[in-house]
C-alpha cells in the first residue's frame, strides 16, 4: 500500500486527477480504459481538477468507460441528489465522454438483484477496472459498504447505517427522514478486483479511519482496511487525515514516497 500525504485537499485534488490523467494517457490495452468512479464531496476537487485538464486539451474520455459505486434505491434518476445527477452535474456534462460509456446502477430496476448481478457482468465485460477512485467515511467504509459488510462481497441491495444516512442528510435538507435507508452498492471484493484502487481521505473526521486502514489489520468492521490486500492500493490524504497515525507511521511512508515516482 501506497500513503500519498498532501499538504490540504487542493493538493489531494491535484494529486489524484494528475495520476487518472496519466493512467488514461497511458493505457496500452486494446480496448478502453475503465475507470471507477465515488460520489460525495471528497472526489469534488478532484473532478474539477479534471474537467480543468479537459479543457486544456491535456486528456480525452472518449475512450473511457465508468462505473460509478453505487446509487440510492427509489428516487427518480433526475432527483437532485440522485447519484445520476450529481455525476452529470459535477462531471460527466463537463468532459467529452460518451453517454452510453456512462454506467451507473439503477436503483429503480423492476429486478435489483438482476440489476446488480447485470452490473457485475459488465465490468467483467470490458476486461474489469483498471482503476477504482473511491472515498471513505469516518466509519471507514467504502462505497455503501457499510461496518460489518463481508470482504467478499459483490453488487448488491445494502441497508444504510444511520451514520451514514445521518451524514448524508446535509444534502437533503438536513433531514435523515428525507435521506433514502437502502442503496446498489459495488462490494468490497468488486472494488479490489479492479487492477488498481486510489482513495482519497481528507479532513480530521477521516483520521481514524485512516489509522484503521494503514496501522491496524484487515477489518470487516473497517472496510477500508481490505485495501491492505491490494497489491496496487494507494491511498491519498491530507495532513489533517493523518491525526492519529503514529509518528513512525507518518515519517516512513513521507521518506519512502520522496523517492517514488507518481507511477
Amino acid at each position: 500500500m501506497r500513503l500519498i500525504i498532501q499538504p490540504d485537499y487542493l493538493a489531494i485534488s491535484e494529486w489524484t486527477a494528475s495520476y487518472v490523467v496519466q493512467k488514461i494517457n497511458n493505457h496500452k490495452g486494446s480496448g478502453p480504459f475503465v475507470l471507477g468512479l465515488p460520489t460525495g464531496s471528497s472526489p469534488l476537487g478532484t473532478y474539477q481538477k479534471l474537467i480543468e485538464y479537459h479543457k486544456a486539451g491535456k486528456v480525452s474520455f472518449s475512450n473511457v468507460i465508468t462505473f460509478n459505486m453505487d446509487e440510492y434505491i427509489g428516487i427518480p434518476q433526475d432527483h437532485p441528489q440522485s447519484y445520476h445527477s450529481f455525476m452529470w452535474k459535477n462531471f460527466f456534462s463537463h468532459i467529452d465522454i460518451r453517454p452510453g460509456n456512462v454506467h451507473i446502477p439503477n436503483g429503480n430496476a423492476a429486478n435489483l438483484e438482476e440489476e446488480c448481478k447485470q452490473y457485475e457482468e459488465k465490468m467483467a465485460a470490458f476486461g474489469g477496472v483498471d482503476l477504482f477512485l473511491g472515498g471513505i467515511g469516518p466509519d471507514g467504509h467504502i462505497a455503501f459498504n457499510e461496518p460489518g459488510s463481508s470482504l467478499t462481497s459483490r453488487t448488491r441491495i445494502k441497508t444504510l447505517t444511520y451514520d451514514t444516512i445521518l451524514a448524508n442528510s446535509r444534502f437533503f435538507d438536513n433531514d435523515p427522514l428525507k435521506v433514502p435507508t437502502t442503496a446498489l452498492t459495488v462490494g468490497v471484493s468488486t472494488v479490489m478486483d479492479a487492477r488498481e484502487v486510489l482513495i482519497i481521505a481528507n479532513g480530521h473526521n477521516k483520521a481514524r479511519a485512516l489509522r484503521q486502514a494503514v496501522e491496524e489489520g484487515v477489518n470487516h468492521m473497517w472496510t477500508i482496511s481490505a485495501l491492505q490486500l491490494h497489491p496496487k492500493g494507494i491511498i491519498v490524504c491530507d495532513e489533517a487525515a493523518t491525526a492519529e497515525l503514529k509518528v513512525g507511521t507518518y515519517n516512513y511512508f513521507k521518506d519512502i514516497e520522496k523517492h517514488n515516482l507518481m507511477i
